[in-house]
């Protein structure tokens, strides 16, 4: 990337619910990171996945990014002249499907029309979670132009998968993780658009990220094995790969994940069980980062801007200590004007 480049980040949500501390810690160091170079800060609503689109849940994020002053400066209701914002709303203009054929073009990506039958047949490998991983075989690779044509013309359901060689390897770099390399043999040809027509995330989020200029991706450790197929997109397309920055796992007291289902998992949860927002967002900026020469852990938003750098964010998973959070708390109280106070215990009296 350009070194005289402005930044760009972006925080893009799904619409799914309440907004998770670890959505919400992305989008806080995606603020960060833009703003402590004085930058941009896009929001991107990434509702491909209809199925799990909740009814409210955009509310949700907007109402959250305002209480935390996580503003942003481009997003559905601030044009920056590179909307639609609003993943669905790309997907209308047809943009990701051309972008996916110019692919096929260039024989870097396919028409698959397996049914669910054969794919269910298709031998699998058991990964690490436990979940059976199965890697097409690429069948359809080998279909001449007249069977893809008769196909098409017969309206037969299709999918576009991703065209990795079976030979090679792929290398990307990580701000925080470095250089890694992976075999291509360990690539699937992953699903770019849907038999819905709709893109999958995987796809999606490279054509936005490009076309919004974004130069920064920040976001979960959990994308790191994908971004090999994501650079060999912009690879592709002979467009110019971000700069990653993935932030490692949150996880409880007992180093699991950090569950949904946890009591204390989102941000709404917490500010119903009476924590002030302050406290949160001061908690989430040292969920993976800690600032260099700096003794004390009581930061306002404004001085996390000033001080924020990702380099001394850690690649170890960050424990979501409860018994910090109600210390730091406390804290924000202790400090608190004597009438601001009193109001907040008047508001928050019926919580146990």
């Amino acid at each position: 990337m350009s070194e005289n480049k402005k930044i760009r980040t972006r925080f893009a949500p799904s619409p799914t619910g309440r907004m998770h501390v670890g959505n919400l810690r992305t989008a806080l160091y995606a603020y960060l990171v833009a703003k402590h170079e004085g930058g941009d800060f896009i929001l991107r609503i990434e509702d491909t996945d209809q199925e799990r689109y909740v009814e409210g849940a955009v509310d949700i994020i907007y109402r959250t990014l305002e209480k935390t002053g996580l503003i942003h400066d481009e997003g559905p209701d601030k044009d920056g002249g590179v909307g639609p914002y609003v993943q669905s709303e790309r997907q209308k203009t047809g943009m990701y499907l051309e972008y996916a054929k110019k692919l096929i073009d260039s024989g870097d990506a396919y028409y698959c029309f397996c049914d669910k039958e054969r794919l269910a047949s298709l031998k699998g490998s058991v990964g690490p979670d436990g979940k059976e991983i199965t890697v097409y075989d690429k069948h359809c690779l080998s279909l001449s132009k007249e069977e893809i044509e008769a196909n098409l013309a017969a309206g037969k359901p299709y999918v576009i998968r991703q065209n990795v060689p079976n030979e090679g390897t792929t290398s990307f770099h990580d701000e925080l993780y470095g250089d890694i390399t992976v075999d291509n043999s360990e690539l699937d040809d992953m699903i770019l658009v849907k038999s819905d027509g709709f893109p999958t995330y995987n796809f999606a989020n490279v054509i936005d990220d490009h076309l919004m200029g974004i130069t920064h991706v920040v976001r979960g450790n959990e994308y790191l094995s994908s971004t090999p197929k994501y650079n060999r997109l912009y690879d592709a397309f002979g467009w110019e790969i971000p700069t990653y920055i993935h932030c490692p796992l949150i996880t409880d007291e007992e180093h699991k994940k950090l569950s949904k289902r946890c009591g204390h998992s989102s941000y709404e949860d917490l500010i119903e069980q009476g924590f002030l927002t302050e406290a949160v967002v001061n908690f989430v900026a040292l969920l993976g980062w800690c600032p260099e020469n700096e003794t004390r852990e009581i930061f306002s938003l404004d001085e996390l801007v000033k001080i924020f750098d990702y380099r001394h964010m850690t690649k170890s998973p960050s424990v979501f200590d409860y018994t910090k959070l109600k210390w730091m708390n406390g804290e924000y109280f202790k400090a608190m004007d004597p009438d601001v106070f009193y109001e907040k215990a008047d508001e928050n009296r019926d919580i146990p």
